[in-house]
């Protein structure tokens, strides 16, 4: 599967409050459960939209985006003081081992969930980390988001983070996505 990235040039719809739809902020924060002196990283961050959410809840968020063109965008935006920006793919993350509390992923898993990037994250997540994903289905109908052909099946994202070592804590299907929590 070819995996690709989100068109710069249709950045303003990663804005659209009609997201909320697929994760809400309280669900996405209440399932990540990292704690206000918390690093965590947002992988796939584009303008912010599920960043922004996090950023009240704990100390550090990485926006990590491989499209320094998103994070100019996040920038004209505005981004809160405990946010920094990291350009870099998901399979070669810049943080040190075990430095992160926890990650999550919002509709940009089937966007990097090439296996060496599922084993980066279980080496920069730490003992206990969370690691939360919802994205896209590929048992979902395809009305939304990519096409079907793009994107990962919940038993298939299980196998691949089983392999890289994370334990499910939590796995369920929903109409168009998935989501998924793991623990390192």
């Amino acid at each position: 599967m070819d995996l690709h990235t989100f068109p710069v040039d249709r950045a303003d719809a990663l804005e659209e409050p009609e997201r909320y739809r697929y994760c809400s902020a309280e669900e996405l924060v209440s399932a990540l459960r990292v704690g206000p002196d918390g690093r965590v990283a947002d992988l796939g961050s584009g303008t912010g939209f599920y960043t922004d959410d996090v950023a009240p809840f704990v100390d550090t968020v990485y926006a990590v985006d491989v499209q320094p063109a998103m994070h100019d965008r996040y920038r004209e935006k505005g981004i809160p003081d405990n946010v920094v920006t990291v350009t870099a793919a998901v399979a070669s993350l810049p943080f040190a081992t075990d430095a992160l509390d926890g990650a999550f992923s919002v509709a940009t898993h089937h966007e990097y969930a090439e296996p060496a990037a599922v084993a980066e994250l279980a080496r920069v997540i730490r003992p206990g980390g969370l690691l939360v994903t919802v994205d896209w289905s590929a048992d979902g109908r395809g009305e939304d988001g990519p096409p079907l052909e793009e994107r990962f099946g919940l038993g298939e994202s299980i196998a691949r983070m089983e392999e890289a070592g994370f334990a499910v804590e939590s796995a369920r299907s929903r109409t168009e996505t998935f989501v998924l929590v793991v623990e390192r």
